[in-house]
């Protein structure tokens, strides 16, 4: 199955999107984390899109997408919800199911709240929606919620850029690190060291602490909509533990929760369970509706 790549003019931004499968066939809409990019993806789309038609986009300041500066954009959470839901309407996604890792979940979740109607289920690897899924490895960003303008906090948030945390991130916690390809990391810190990119970053590092205020608006969203969820989480996690993938439990009915033995990126070392449920829960959960 052949992946497009593809530009959307979104709000007079250039938005890079990959996009595979028949539009006739349920929209899959994958939303990436930190501090990757639809490059993520690019396994699992060619092995979803015989079933399924997938999207997966770029935000503003990642991968291939325009980069406008912190004057230019206000890099919330927000902010990149509202623009990818102009994106879904710009393509006609009238319905679809909602893939959601890291910061794929803030953004994801806001889509299901402004449009419940559409959301017709949602695939957690690693996207955190509750408190206790918080580990350790938030302190130096969440003392910068604190004293943003202190210089040696900041300088601990930036040094989160470095490549060094960029490649723990893909092989902490993972059975076989010499699996994970570098090309992962390598690809991520272009992006990162590109000039003002370190602000974008900043800023969604300091708007993050609203998207924990948004936690009982998503949790009262799941409650209330009950849309069918599969959590298959990377279980040691340095930033979003198992705690977080087994507290979906508490507000969700027919959630499936399934703990791998991996880190932070389970598509890289567990494709292929990943992938079997996956197509498991939108064969069971969408396409036989």
């Amino acid at each position: 199955m052949n992946v497009k790549n593809k530009y959307a003019q979104v709000n007079g931004l250039n938005l890079f999107y990959r996009e595979a499968g028949n539009r006739k066939n349920p929209t899959v809409l994958l939303l990436h984390g930190f501090p990757s990019s639809s490059h993520m993806y690019r396994n699992l789309i060619v092995r979803l899109a015989d079933r399924y038609h997938v999207i997966a986009p770029d935000y503003p300041g990642f991968g291939s997408s325009d980069q406008p500066t912190t004057a230019e954009f206000t890099y919330t959470f927000e902010n990149l919800a509202n623009l990818i839901d102009a994106f879904a309407e710009q393509l006609n996604l009238e319905q679809y199911s909602i893939y959601v890792h890291d910061y794929g979940a803030p953004i994801g979740y806001r889509l299901a709240i402004m449009h419940p109607e559409r959301i017709q289920a949602i695939i957690s690897q690693n996207g955190n929606a509750y408190e206790s899924g918080l580990e350790s490895a938030w302190a130096p960003i969440q003392a910068y919620w604190k004293n943003p303008d202190d210089a040696e906090i900041r300088q601990g948030v930036i040094d989160l850029l470095s490549l060094e945390i960029t490649k723990h991130q893909y092989v902490n916690g993972t059975r076989d690190p010499e699996a994970i390809s570098p090309d992962n990391w390598r690809n991520d810190q272009i992006h990162l060291t590109r000039e003002g990119n370190q602000e974008i970053q900043l800023a969604l590092f300091y708007d993050y602490q609203n998207n924990l205020l948004e936690y009982p608006t998503w949790h009262k969203y799941f409650r209330e909509h009950q849309p069918p969820v599969l959590v298959a989480w990377g279980r040691h996690d340095i930033f979003f533990g198992y705690k977080g993938a087994l507290a979906y439990t508490e507000d969700l009915q027919n959630v499936d929760v399934h703990l791998l033995n991996t880190g932070h990126f389970p598509l890289e070392e567990d494709l292929e369970i990943s992938v079997k449920l996956i197509l498991h829960f939108l064969d069971t959960q969408v396409a036989s509706r």
